[in-house]
């Protein structure tokens, strides 16, 4: 059996993550799909939309066989390291990694991430930034000074995609990169009909807009609360403003003193976006900040994002999904959540799960047993 990977977030679902199932389950009718997941969790330092769980239905209830669970560590690291873990899970079971970008083009994408991780680029990129201009913006002359085309990393599903070509390469895995041209704008405020995007949904949610229509399944997010930063703000400023000196330099993303400049705008500021915008600069992306604030939060620290993860959540499955998980635990990679998991790891994944509900907008209590539920669909 053929199975092609997902690293995703699905937050939410919504009909252009469809159209991707769809378009992988036709071209393969026998394979099978697996989505890794961002949990509760995401990658721009927010809490996701909806609850890991429920997410994980709506994934294969659209098409997907198996939903594991991309660690909290990787979730809110870097582009960079968000594709590293993603593609070391996948990496030893799957044959293809599907994602969207704004471009299909394989080679020039593989071609990129070749000269990403050649030792001429760091010599480009150390010359960029030294004129203190932001990583990406370096990351971008860097390679225009090496005579490629940089403007291909303008574009967020791109540099996504360059760092999964980039991670496959330098994991030496057998998988293939399968780029699918994602149509509409990932940053639109106004949702495409046929191509929403995540953020356009997100905002019709929070105005109670009708958002339903661009979601497959709409009936699996019934009843449930929204989960927004908005919402579990007084929370987050009760951390920050408690911190020591210690924890704040244990931050990942502290770097050049960023740390320091982040702790005394803690003490300081009234609100996250007072600290937020006192803590900015041109040099700093607002996505490098958001991170910095969650993981300050849930008290993830540098050395928490640079491990590995013991093991993987499974979260949802069916009959082709456990045909599926047979095959991946012979890599040695994962551990089902139902049995007994003896790691001090289960200690960061519960308090991740614990402060979720803080974000409700009415607050929920705390469900330590959400992370021992595995959802199957017959």
């Amino acid at each position: 059996m053929q199975i092609t990977g997902i690293i995703c977030e699905y937050n939410p679902l919504h009909l252009g993550h469809k159209k991707q199932l769809d378009h992988i389950r036709a071209n393969d009718p026998e394979g099978g799909i697996v989505c890794l997941m961002s949990g509760n969790f995401v990658q721009r330092g927010h809490p996701a939309v909806f609850d890991k769980l429920t997410r994980a239905k709506a994934a294969l209830q659209s098409g997907a066989d198996l939903v594991l669970e991309l660690p909290v560590n990787a979730a809110l690291s870097s582009a960079e390291g968000f594709a590293q873990e993603g593609v070391g899970i996948l990496g030893g079971f799957c044959h293809k990694l599907c994602f969207g970008a704004e471009t299909g083009d394989e080679a020039a994408l593989t071609g990129l991430a070749k000269a990403l991780l050649s030792p001429a680029f760091q010599t480009h990129l150390k010359a960029q930034l030294e004129t203190g201009c932001s990583f990406p913006a370096a990351r971008q002359r860097a390679l225009e000074s090496m005579g490629l085309d940089g403007k291909i990393l303008e574009s967020p599903n791109n540099i996504l995609a360059v760092e999964y070509c980039k991670a496959i390469l330098a994991q030496n895995t057998a998988m293939k990169p399968w780029p699918i041209v994602r149509e509409g704008s990932y940053h639109d405020t106004a949702p495409d009909p046929e191509n929403p995007s995540a953020t356009a949904i997100r905002e019709l949610l929070l105005q109670n807009g009708n958002w339903r229509s661009y979601v497959p399944n709409a009936d699996v997010w019934e009843g449930l609360q929204p989960h927004t930063l908005q919402a579990g703000e007084k929370a987050v400023l009760g951390r920050l403003r408690t911190m020591s000196e210690a924890e704040f330099s244990a931050l990942p993303y502290g770097s050049e003193g960023l740390w320091r400049k982040f702790m005394h705008a803690c003490r300081k500021e009234s609100t996250l976006e007072d600290i937020l915008t006192a803590v900015k600069s041109k040099r700093y992306t607002r996505t490098r900040l958001d991170r910095m604030v969650m993981c300050a939060f849930l008290g993830l620290t540098e050395q928490d994002l640079a491990t590995t993860a013991p093991y993987t959540r499974v979260l949802a499955l069916n009959e082709k999904g456990r045909q599926i998980l047979k095959l991946a635990r012979k890599s040695g990679e994962f551990i089902n959540i139902g049995t007994s998991v003896d790691s001090p790891w289960q200690e960061v994944e519960a308090r991740a799960t614990a402060l979720y509900g803080l974000f409700a907008n009415e607050p929920e209590p705390p469900t330590a047993e959400a992370d021992y539920r595995v959802y199957y669909q017959e």
